[in-house]
């Protein structure tokens, strides 16, 4: 079944690769009597789609972007995993701050150069990634507690209006807006359209529906129900989207026309989203049961509770070979073994943890309603790092080419990294960078 996924995304990725080759040299590129000079570029073309699917063949466990070390998604890949090779420094310095015009609940996708973040002031942020300056904002009109999705040139965005926006990612100008009957609280993801041609969006609204919509035009592809409200975002396994909901069931949907596949009970709602690893789903529950679920087998392999202490998961686990890692209202970090089940460290915080955990090489970053920003590791859980922003932070972390993007209540979006990087931005910080003017959501 890792094989089937395997070949799955390298099918994805020669796609995009093969429609990129032809937006740039023309679509009669590939058909017989083409341009004499299209033999000239053909080594640049087989060039061009092995980098494209470098990578994919090791990489069973995660259709993921960290080729590139970009961060395009909640969760830095479709799969939702939460993790990534990078390695960060024991301490972080903070690089760059921004001030948005209310509380951040969103949380950052990186990728082109550029940082992108929704705020409860209904605007949507791309930043420059160096530095922190505003490149352009997009107005809404409603709270943006979403995370977006960065895919190709697009950006999709979903807002408490119930829309989901689709821009143009280096300029902020509108593309489509689909409405759904419902606000949308969790991040857009995509999927192969089932012909093959082009990509479809996929994100859940509470109006208790999975909408799936055509990622170039934005018309309805399909809907499934559940009859109950969708907060998390839905993760991608095999030809199949994943998601929780209100109705306390994971759900497995065929992602070419939203039949359902399965259901397991999990006991209780759920509000936050799956990650995927293997053939195997993690999700939490309000009940603070974390459960690991055989997709194939359609069963439940274990189930984690704190007993003790335990609170509700409304973070979503951040899933690497060997550990899981979630955060919990108790206030604290669990780190459980991946196969058993078993508890392997916790870390506590001063409130409850709503941030869902990064996994970063050997470190595990986090946010907390406490105001502080943690790091611990891995291995044992101790704390190696901590910054106290002094706001809540329900967001969570991106981490790309050696930075640490997070948003908090206070409105402001904080970008950490090494030393050197901080020292070479400072002086630019300094200087109040220019304000564009904001996008309505209305086409002029």
């Amino acid at each position: 079944m890792e094989n089937k996924n395997m070949n799955l995304e390298n099918k994805r990725n020669n796609a995009r690769c093969m429609r990129r080759i032809s937006n740039i040299f023309g679509p009669t590129f590939f058909q017989k009597g083409g341009p004499p000079e299209a033999i000239i570029v053909l080594l640049i073309i087989l060039f061009l789609i092995i980098a494209c699917g470098k990578g994919t063949a090791g990489k069973s466990e995660a259709i993921s972007k960290q080729e590139t070390h970009d961060w395009t998604i909640f969760r830095g890949d479709s799969c939702l995993t939460g993790s990534t090779g990078e390695q960060l420094p024991d301490s972080l310095q903070r690089v760059w701050t921004f001030k948005t015009g209310d509380e951040i609940l969103s949380s950052p996708v990186i990728g082109l150069g550029l940082v992108f973040i929704g705020s409860c002031d209904g605007k949507v942020y791309a930043l420059d990634f160096s530095t922190g300056a505003m490149v352009w904002g997009f107005d809404t009109k409603s709270i943006v507690e979403a995370p977006p999705l960065l895919l190709d040139m697009s950006l999709y965005a979903g807002s408490l209006d119930g829309n989901l926006y689709s821009l143009d990612a280096r300029t902020g100008a509108l593309k489509w807006t689909y409405q759904a009957d419902g606000k949308i609280t969790g991040s857009a993801n995509w999927i192969q359209a089932s012909n093959g041609d082009g990509e479809w969006i996929v994100v859940g609204s509470y109006d208790s529906k999975v909408h799936c919509v055509d990622s170039k035009t934005g018309k309805g592809i399909w809907t499934y129900d559940t009859k109950n409200y969708i907060n998390g975002t839905p993760s991608i396994y095999s030809e199949s989207v994943i998601f929780g909901g209100c109705d306390a069931l994971l759900h497995r949907i065929s992602s070419i026309d939203g039949k359902r596949l399965s259901i397991i009970d999990l006991d209780s709602y759920v509000a936050a989203s799956p990650s995927i690893s293997g053939h195997y789903a993690y999700i939490g529950n309000y009940d603070g049961q974390l459960f690991c679920v055989d997709l194939e087998k359609q069963k439940i392999l274990w189930k984690y509770e704190d007993k003790e202490n335990g609170g509700p998961f409304f973070s979503s686990p951040a899933v690497n070979g060997e550990q899981v890692v979630v955060g919990s209202r108790d206030g604290c970090l669990h780190c459980i073994s991946r196969t058993s089940g078993q508890q392997i460290w916790t870390f506590c915080t001063q409130g409850d943890v709503d941030s869902s955990p990064v996994i970063a090489g050997n470190k595990v970053v986090v946010g907390s309603i406490d105001g502080r920003l943690y790091m611990v590791n891995l291995s044992d859980g101790k704390q190696a790092w901590s910054y106290e922003i002094g706001s809540p932070i329900t967001g969570s972390p991106a981490v790309s080419n050696g930075m640490l993007i997070i948003g908090a209540e206070d409105g402001r979006v904080y970008a950490f990294g090494h030393q050197s990087i901080a020292s070479n931005t400072d002086a630019i910080n300094r200087v109040p960078a220019c304000t564009l003017p904001f996008f309505s959501k209305r086409r002029t």
